[in-house]
């Protein structure tokens, strides 16, 4: 078609005759029309960046000085800053007024994971992405409003005297890529940075044992476990190498570690006796407590999940943990117990984050006074499991649990609603006025299930406290019931329910992806 190629080559060769750079490309005084080779040759001596301008573009983050977003104009929507996309944060940006703030939120993870049923994936009864919930889900003014982010990134470090907080980009699994680094200015500050798996500085731990907080750690279990199951099986493994590979050890007898041990023993009775006959008899489970396990239950509910655990086939095993090696772990007393699977779940303690901070702390947690504001400094708020109350609020330090955070949240969001409406959502506005009700937190009660469809729920609102508490396939109706209508959005409540269905009526899938 020869009128479409002079179409085409009229205007790119007036455009081009125009540009110095062509000239240099293209010396003679009356070219002929450029061919596509030329035209890409112009384009990128043009627009491509030089290696040290891309370098300083990096380093940078694409602009002079430090990049990042400046502290918000008069005609502008105070911004509201949010560290972390677990239980409190989201929760916060859930119910934030988008009317009255801009949302700016960085996290290294871009969803929020359903937790308690977390477990439920690394065995097949569940898929992964029924329980991880995107940000841009949850708080959609961050995907559509135009001073609204989501940044994937970690910080790095707060200036609280000039309302400022240091970023660094998280590019983990790209080589090809170093970190840009960038900074925001918050007119309200959130930390909801959570907190780590505590190892209690035992060697090894970090190294060979695998932790259960986020869905790449249940992808991992799932994957090691159904590797070591056709390994086993593979001829000429000996049989003291077998019971090894399929040894799955379990350090940590709180609901998580309770809950894990149970749906691999479901998943071990009900799949692995029927798809891997052959090594039928070498699985087993052993859960490790130095205490009693689940000690925030009722003595009776404990008693209840003891039988029924053991019925199932999981060992339990009272012990410390003193060294962990690649192929086994030591307990206190010198006995060694090797392993094909290690799973730790002994608890949470501050991120090296929080610890970095120079504020009063509390047990390692960011000090908070009774409106979750961390008073040491201005506009700055703290809620989940990197918060504590103050000894000088006269409140006990609240346990490390979601429904903890996400009340914490929730009271938040509606405080700063509040202020926003006040006129004080600007950065050192909200000085005189008033926060109105302190936060009360009370305590809804504790469940965990523990397989063969059956559960624990736990009313009390303390242990010391009255309340009820039932056990077995009644209280496993009530922890399905009570989760599917806590899963966060209709899409992921579809998902868990269908998901539940097809693991009833056709069995886990066992695929290794």
């Amino acid at each position: 078609m020869p009128w479409f190629r002079n179409l085409i080559h009229l205007p790119i060769a007036t455009a081009c005759k125009r540009s110095p750079s062509y000239k240099a490309v293209f010396p003679a005084a009356s070219p002929p029309p450029p061919s596509l080779t030329q035209i890409l040759l112009f384009s990128t001596q043009a627009a491509s960046p030089t290696a040290a301008e891309s370098g300083a573009r990096r380093r940078t983050g694409g602009g002079v000085g430090q990049a990042g977003l400046g502290p918000t104009k008069g005609d502008e929507k105070p911004r509201v800053v949010v560290l972390g996309t677990g239980w409190a944060g989201c929760r916060l940006m859930k119910g934030i007024d988008t009317s009255i703030y801009d949302i700016v939120c960085v996290s290294p993870r871009n969803h929020m994971v359903f937790t308690p049923l977390l477990a439920s994936t690394c065995v097949g009864t569940l898929e992964f992405r029924s329980v991880a919930e995107p940000i841009g889900r949850i708080q959609s003014a961050i995907s559509r409003e135009p001073n609204s982010y989501f940044f994937l990134a970690n910080c790095s470090g707060i200036d609280f005297n000039n309302h400022v907080i240091n970023c660094q980009t998280v590019t983990d699994g790209v080589e090809t890529l170093d970190p840009w680094r960038f900074s925001i200015a918050y007119d309200k500050l959130v930390v909801a940075a959570g907190a780590k798996a505590l190892t209690f500085g035992i060697k090894g731990v970090e190294e060979h044992a695998i932790f259960l907080r986020e869905v790449h750690h249940a992808q991992e279990i799932r994957r090691k476990l159904l590797l070591n199951l056709m390994l086993s099986d593979v001829p000429g493994v000996s049989e003291e190498e077998k019971r090894r590979l399929l040894h799955c050890v379990v350090v940590g007898g709180g609901p998580t570690g309770v809950e894990f041990s149970g749906e691999l023993s479901d998943f071990i009775k009900r799949d692995v006796h029927q798809r891997y006959a052959h090594v039928k008899d070498y699985i087993h489970v052993t859960l490790i407590e130095a205490n009693e396990i689940l000690s925030s239950f009722d003595d009776r509910l404990r008693t209840y999940a003891t039988k029924q655990l053991t019925k199932s086939g999981v060992r339990l095993v009272r012990g410390v943990v003193k060294d962990v090696l690649a192929e086994k772990i030591i307990l206190s007393d010198g006995t060694e117990v090797p392993y094909g699977l290690l799973v730790w779940s002994t608890g949470v303690g501050p991120s090296s984050f929080v610890e970095s901070l120079n504020i009063p702390k509390v047990r390692g947690r960011i000090g908070i006074d009774e409106w979750l504001r961390a008073p040491s400094v201005e506009d700055v708020f703290a809620i989940g499991d990197c918060s504590g109350f103050l000894e000088t609020t006269g409140k006990p330090v609240l346990p490390a649990l979601a429904q903890v955070a996400e009340r914490q949240g929730k009271y938040l969001a509606t405080l700063l609603n509040r202020v926003g409406k006040a006129g004080g959502g600007k950065a050192s506005a909200a000085k005189d006025i008033n926060l109105g009700d302190q936060f009360v937190y009370r305590h809804l009660g504790s469940m965990a299930t523990i397989g063969r469809y059956k559960a624990l729920v736990d009313l009390r609102q303390s242990k010391e406290g009255k309340g009820v508490s039932i056990a077995g396939f009644t209280s496993w109706f009530i922890w399905r019931s009570a989760y599917l209508t806590r899963v966060i959005s209709w899409r992921n409540r579809f998902y868990v329910a269908i998901n539940w269905l097809t693991t009833f009526v056709f069995g886990r899938d066992i695929s290794r992806i």
